[in-house]
């Protein structure tokens, strides 16, 4: 758990101001609730495996690596960190067959992406990495996952364990806290976030605190269909999904970056959710999508809400 990178930029970022988050979220790792968790990511010992393709399928290791028994070992380690929300991963030879089709949301934003190479990059709501792995085959500087998660730090660091990118580093803290790294981030990208938090015009604020001039805003959210600039405010859940606050549609998804202090803010995607992205396997073996769909109509939630959307939009801080 490399954090070499904290001192490297020291004089650059909130250094201390960091390191106090992070020691208040060590804290949380070491809740009984998360001690499987750390047995299972010492399992088996950490190696640089000969095969890493950062490709739509994350596929680290070869199956002739581990010995037999290591490759039970294997199977209980990936099974004891279900659900596998963000993927698809090959992991020496076992396949994981995540909720998200997570390649759909990666190939709809790199035709629009600035290129990675040596540049800083902040990827918020990272879940298990799959991002940062994709973002690693385009040689940035530095990538930086933040997620509050203690199941998604220890998978991440699982698969990290062997592919071994020195790129890569995992935080456990939230968008909230991203504004200890003022005007650092060339690139930072934000999805699936806004929408779980009381106030996402100041979480946008904080974003851009974060990242140097001219640099890119890649936002993707759960959004509602709708020509008007207004958000959708649900009693109590929508979609089944606890804590979501705000879910607009895209011309109010724009005007709050806009708000926020972004430039050049254009929407490069925005269509219906459907069940090819996001459905339940064996390796997220829980309700998804389907679930939370009307029935009988499935232009709208169980709750009886628009059924969700998908906007993509990107921006610059000038």
């Amino acid at each position: 758990m490399n954090t070499d990178y904290l001192k490297k930029y020291s004089k650059k970022i909130e250094h201390d101001a960091i390191q106090q988050v992070r020691f208040e979220r060590q804290q949380w790792l070491q809740r009984k609730s998360n001690h499987n968790y750390e047995k299972a990511l010492h399992a088996i010992p950490s190696f640089q495996t000969s095969h890493l393709a950062l490709e739509d399928i994350i596929s680290i290791g070869n199956p002739e690596e581990l010995s037999s028994e290591q490759q039970k070992t294997l199977q209980q380690v990936l099974e004891t960190y279900i659900p596998w929300r963000k993927g698809p991963f090959n992991v020496f030879g076992v396949s994981i067959d995540s909720e998200w089709q997570s390649h759909m949301k990666w190939d709809r934003v790199l035709p629009v992406l600035d290129s990675l190479e040596g540049k800083k990059v902040a990827d918020i709501g990272c879940n298990n990495g799959y991002y940062m792995f994709r973002m690693a085959a385009h040689n940035p500087e530095l990538v930086i996952g933040c997620d509050p998660t203690a199941r998604y730090y220890y998978s991440f660091h699982f698969l990290q364990r062997f592919a071994q990118l020195p790129c890569l580093h995992f935080e456990l803290l939230g968008i909230e806290h991203i504004h200890h790294y003022p005007s650092f981030f060339d690139t930072v990208f934000c999805m699936g976030i806004l929408y779980h938090h009381t106030d996402p015009i100041s979480m946008l604020r904080k974003i851009y605190t974060s990242m140097k001039p001219k640099g890119q805003l890649i936002v993707e959210s759960l959004g509602i269909p709708g020509e008007e600039s207004m958000a959708l405010f649900p009693k109590k859940r929508y979609a089944k999904v606890p804590g979501t606050w705000f879910v607009p549609t895209e011309s109010c998804l724009i005007n709050w970056i806009r708000r926020a202090g972004f430039r050049q803010v254009s929407s490069f995607f925005g269509k219906e959710l459907t069940t090819d992205e996001q459905r339940s396997t064996t390796w997220a073996p829980y309700e998804s999508l389907k679930d939370f769909l009307d029935p009988n109509d499935s232009s709208l939630t169980v709750e009886g809400y628009p059924a969700p959307w998908r906007f993509y939009i990107q921006a610059r801080k000038p």
